[in-house]
């Protein structure tokens, strides 16, 4: 398949400067052969892009939480996605479900800003999830297939494109979906791809599971075929959690 792994750690609004000694046990690690073989991404808030970068050996991925759609102009407290490109940032997070649920960011919106980032050679990770109420609705495919629809956009290569599938009653609950679960959305997802942009595309596109990822469970989602790493949350803020899972990444 030719897909290796991606272990990203999204830090959210977690992250003052003592906490950098975290990234510096990442870079130790790294350093030491210690990370195991999938690429490791981690994404801090914004105050801390350029710290992280100049921290991290160039192998460890920069990720930045979001990015505006405009490349500049009259937007206080916005920041685009020239201007995290310029802070370290390689990649960028966008639609997570926080996202769109406490700033009502819509599929449109995800996908303009995925345009803005692939403008600033930023590779976009775009988040799609369902609800509780719409997975007990027995809606989950309709939703992710309506997300994945309209968030990525036509320019889109499989390089330079990372889907992350985060489960919304998932994230930060404990609770996660089976591996058969995962297994049929990620398999519909990248059916999805292949419809619209052809087998091949689809084929080398990475797929990530996030949802109270650990290194308790980690190992089941990454056998999963279709499932090529993970989108971390809490778990990510120690070095410690964060490099266990990595080391449960398998070679494809």
């Amino acid at each position: 398949m030719g897909r290796r792994l991606l272990i990203a750690g999204n830090w959210k609004m977690n992250g003052m400067r003592a906490e950098l000694a975290e990234i510096d046990a990442i870079a130790a690690a790294v350093a030491r052969g210690e990370e195991g073989p999938g690429e490791l991404l981690v994404s801090p808030p914004a105050t801390l892009l350029s710290a992280v970068r100049d921290r991290l050996p160039n192998e460890v991925r920069v990720a930045a939480q979001t990015c505006h759609h405009n490349a500049k102009g009259a937007h206080t407290g916005d920041l685009s996605a020239e201007m995290l490109r310029e802070a370290g940032a390689e990649y960028v997070i966008l639609g997570h479900s926080e996202r769109r649920s406490d700033h009502r960011e819509s599929d449109d919106h995800v996908r303009a800003c995925a345009q803005a980032a692939i403008r600033a050679d930023l590779q976009p990770i775009i988040c799609v999830g369902e609800s509780e109420a719409e997975r007990d609705a027995k809606e989950t495919l309709t939703v992710l297939g309506r997300q994945l629809d309209g968030s990525v956009p036509d320019e889109a290569t499989p390089e330079a494109l990372v889907i992350a599938y985060e489960p919304i009653w998932a994230i930060g609950t404990g609770k996660t979906p089976t591996a058969d679960d995962v297994a049929e959305v990620h398999g519909f997802l990248r059916n999805r791809l292949a419809l619209r942009f052809g087998h091949a595309f689809a084929s080398r596109v990475r797929i990530l599971y996030g949802g109270s990822v650990k290194p308790s469970n980690a190992a089941e989602f990454f056998a999963v075929d279709d499932v090529d790493g993970a989108l971390i949350g809490g778990a990510s803020l120690k070095a410690e959690d964060f490099l266990a899972i990595a080391r449960l990444a398998r070679e494809r």
